[in-house]
């Protein structure tokens, strides 16, 4: 069944109700500025047809009717801003909301098509966008066409016996209307770059930050730099054009505000020297004035129109896109799992690449195992473990876990019965104790099973040295620790799940050979009844292993034990021939 595509405008229909409460008083706003002009109107006609002493109390008398609508024209346009931000602030609320909703459930393969940085930029610069225009349209969108269709009108009503002053409305309104028109055309390209170079600019800043240690052992700051500014520069570059092509569009405004005063005056005078009704005069040029005010306020919609579209669009596409690795329908949850799996016959290939990254691979796990994979750079080890929670799925055959295709349960459960511990080991902002506990803090057996990971991940004797101990701050990234430290405090997350499989993604690189043998010696003894793979470059790690996984291009070159493989894999042997001296290899 195809789901629902999401459409930006169903954020906002949510809250008809504070829309039309918005829209109620925008009416009221508009109506009301429209009466004033005819107000001031009956005052001049009234004052120059009675005496001075009953003057004032027709001033006193249309002053205060005129000071009612003002108070209402201001407490509605009051209440409408009120509307209008709270309608905007909730709809970016639940939108960014969704974005994360989204993104969170989002595969590896759709991480790699948005790209970290982009998924940021569309997160918080194109929805702020998104806000500002919706503000904008609420307060202005209703009320603007009331006064443009109000105005002419009131202005048709005037000048019946002064038709020709309508063509000052007409030229006016057309100069404004091309403006427009022309700056569209010009602007929208532009918009659609602007955000594309926020992307890359994220990039840029974001890489240069994560790899700052790199790029100083390198002494390469100049050149970090130089990219950055590369960017900025051509960011700044688009900013100011658009910028300067919209700045040009007020002076076009007020030229037609003054030039229609100008006009009606002149036309006036022109075509009719004796001009009696002055007061008429007053109120057509304030209807004139006000219906290019109207046609100003629906440009400033317009202006930010063509970023707003864009920033929807895209918006728009990270929710509505397709995730790769989903439930089936008839998913079930994975309960009882022991931790057997088998690959049988698995090839997977990327998005868009033309060759398998792994081909044809089969091999059989149980619990009680150890299950090692080693491997050149590049053969495929980390990729084929990434297969096993599903972060990637398989191209062709399958993966089963106690005898059922892993599609065949749904994500979250299969999950919870795998501990994995990536490659880059990853710790969030908080304590030792909620990075351990990640999985589940909850629990109420945690702080037994923190205290027993830790142990068991050879990370207690560095907490213990810490004056916090276990309530020791982590910053984020877990900048404050060691690689090693960080290391072994993502293991001890992983065992803390408790899970029947353990999934090692060369996670004991950063150890030194002693912790490195003191943790297999803990793994062996306190999780043997789990099933235990371990991807490892160092081949001291995975030759007590039960069984010894060789790939080569993505291929199996041979599997069995550390001896075994010694005579009869050539790969495996130059390996460890490459790491392990004569009398290691005669062991």
């Amino acid at each position: 069944m195809t789901e629902k595509k999401v459409k930006i405008k169903y954020f906002y229909l949510r809250y008809w109700y504070l829309i039309l409460c918005a829209v109620a008083l925008l009416v009221v706003q508009a109506l009301c500025d429209l009466e004033l002009p005819t107000y001031m109107q009956n005052i001049v006609n009234t004052l120059t047809d009675i005496s001075i002493t009953e003057k004032t109390g027709v001033i006193l008398r249309y002053g205060g009717v005129m000071l009612a609508y003002a108070a209402a024209v201001t407490l509605s346009s009051v209440g409408v801003g009120y509307l209008a931000s709270v309608i905007g602030s909730r709809a970016s609320r639940d939108m960014r909301r969704d974005i994360f909703e989204k993104v969170s459930s989002f595969s590896a393969a759709e991480i790699d098509k948005f790209t970290v940085s982009s998924l940021i930029t569309r997160s918080t610069n194109d929805i702020t966008q998104i806000q500002m225009f919706s503000i904008m349209l609420i307060r202005m969108v209703i009320y603007a066409p009331i006064i443009a269709v109000g105005g002419i009108v009131k202005a048709v009503n005037l000048s019946l016996n002064m038709r020709y002053l309508l063509w000052v409305i007409v030229a006016a309104v057309a100069l404004v209307l091309l403006t427009i028109l022309i700056m569209l055309l010009v602007v929208q390209p532009k918009f659609i770059r602007l955000q594309t170079l926020i992307d890359k600019l994220n990039g840029v800043a974001r890489e240069g930050l994560n790899g700052m240690m790199v790029v100083r052992a390198f002494n390469n700051v100049a050149h970090e730099e130089e990219r950055f500014d590369d960017v900025n520069k051509e960011l700044t570059k688009v900013n100011l054009f658009t910028n300067r092509v919209m700045a040009g569009l007020f002076p076009v405004i007020n030229i037609a505000m003054n030039g229609v005063s100008v006009a009606v005056v002149w036309i006036a005078a022109y075509f009719a020297l004796d001009i009696s009704d002055v007061a008429a005069m007053m109120a057509f040029m304030s209807y004139a004035i006000q219906i290019v005010m109207s046609f100003m306020v629906l440009t400033m919609v317009f202006v930010l129109a063509p970023r707003a579209a864009v920033s929807a669009r895209r918006v728009a596409e990270t929710l509505n896109q397709d995730i790769s690795v989903k439930d089936r329908d008839n998913a079930v949850k994975a309960e009882n799992i022991r931790g057997e799996l088998e690959f049988d016959n698995v090839s997977f290939r990327y998005e868009g690449a033309e060759e398998n990254v792994i081909s044809n691979i089969s091999f059989k796990c149980s619990p009680g195992e150890v299950t090692a994979v080693i491997g050149s750079t590049g053969s495929g080890k980390s990729t084929l473990i990434k297969l096993i929670p599903r972060l990637y799925d398989v191209t062709e055959g399958c993966i089963r876990l106690d005898g059922r295709d892993i599609r065949d349960y749904t994500l979250v459960s299969l999950r919870d019965n795998i501990g994995y511990v990536l490659q880059k080991s990853l710790l969030f902002s908080g304590t030792i104790e909620s990075n351990i506990k990640f999985a589940s803090p909850e629990d109420p057996d945690g702080d037994e099973k923190m205290i027993r990971s830790a142990r068991i991940a050879q990370a207690e004797e560095f907490i213990s040295e810490k004056e916090g101990r276990y309530k020791s701050e982590i910053v984020q990234g877990g900048g404050n620790v060691s690689g090693g430290q960080k290391q072994r405090l993502s293991i001890a997350r992983a065992l803390y799940k408790d899970s029947p499989v353990l999934v090692f993604d060369d996670s004991f690189s950063a150890l030194d050979f002693k912790t490195d043998a003191a943790l297999r010696n803990a793994l062996k003894e306190n999780e043997k009844d789990k099933n235990v793979i371990i991807v490892a470059q160092r081949v001291g790690t995975i030759m007590n292993a039960d069984r010894i996984i060789v790939l080569d291009e993505g291929k199996i070159a041979g599997m069995g034990t550390h001896k075994e493989l010694l005579k009869s894999c050539p790969v495996y042997a130059d390996i460890a021939r490459s790491q392990l001296s004569e009398e290691e290899l005669a062991k």
